[in-house]
């Protein structure tokens, strides 16, 4: 990829994970680099949040080596490096996994608390305040369950928790899932804004192709039981597997390419397939 080592965020080489018979990758290997926003794409099944989950600790792998920052993270570790490099991420699940019993701020407060227990409360409420205009919410919205806000709302505040330690590295699991086009158009815009501002390299599960073609950098693909290919969106397109031009080259796929070009967003397509 012509990256020397400081260049890359996260490596990962060799992933196997299974359930019982079922092998959902096997061999996997990408790189992701420092201030990109890559997004993961892959048909149902090919193990898109599992590969997360591996990175950041959730799912052991049977076999392969994931290193993030230089630090290696499975295996045979230093649990203090690790723990340091964990402070170091932020991660926004599918469902935002906001705590119910606990308000937006309590919610952002959350790592707070793990990590810096010596900050006061009126530090911690700061910060919460904000993190959460920060995420593109009013500040209104800290004294409110997660049962009180929209789902677009609950996407923000579980961003904004996910943005609480400061973090260089986002992983982000479909946090455009659910929402209308109105609202995943704006979280991308927040999303593309936050990672200018704040210089945070960001993996990016999602099946929206108006995200990939408005903010991605690069687009990894999922299939066949591993990365199958790394590229922009014209130079994914110059391959022929069947899975990445159906992707693509489909009514959505069009539609999202003709949207991005007239907005300005997307790559130069000309010459593409």
């Amino acid at each position: 990829m012509g990256q020397g080592s400081d260049d890359i965020a996260i490596h990962v080489q060799g992933l196997k994970n299974a359930f019982g018979d079922q092998v959902v990758h096997e061999g996997l290997d990408l790189d992701v680099r420092r201030g990109e926003i890559i997004g993961v794409v892959g048909g149902s099944g090919t193990g898109k949040s599992v590969l997360m989950r591996s990175i950041i600790g959730l799912q052991m792998p049977e076999a392969g080596e994931v290193t993030v920052f230089g630090v290696p993270m499975l295996g045979r570790y230093d649990e203090g490096e690790a723990e340091a490099i964990r402070r170091r991420w932020g991660v926004l699940f599918q469902n935002g996994a906001l705590f119910s019993t606990l308000t937006v701020a309590e919610n952002v407060e959350v790592p707070l608390r793990e990590y810096y227990p010596q900050l006061s409360e009126t530090l911690l409420d700061e910060i919460a305040s904000y993190k959460i205009v920060m995420s593109g919410l009013p500040v209104e919205a800290g004294p409110k369950y997660p049962s009180e806000l929209s789902g677009g709302m609950r996407k923000r505040a579980g961003l904004a928790r996910a943005l609480a330690l400061d973090p260089e590295l986002l992983f982000l699991d479909e946090p455009t899932a659910g929402l209308d086009p109105i609202g995943a158009a704006a979280f991308d815009e927040l999303l593309a804004d936050l990672q200018e501002r704040l210089g945070l390299t960001v993996f990016l599960i999602t099946h929206d192709l108006d995200t990939l073609y408005a903010i991605c950098d690069r687009v990894a693909v999922l299939a066949d039981r591993k990365v199958i290919a790394v590229g922009t969106i014209p130079e994914l397109l110059a391959l022929d597997h069947p899975w990445i031009q159906e992707y693509f080259n489909g009514p959505r796929g069009r539609v999202a390419a003709d949207t991005a070009q007239r907005n300005g967003t997307g790559p130069d397509m000309a010459g593409s397939n």
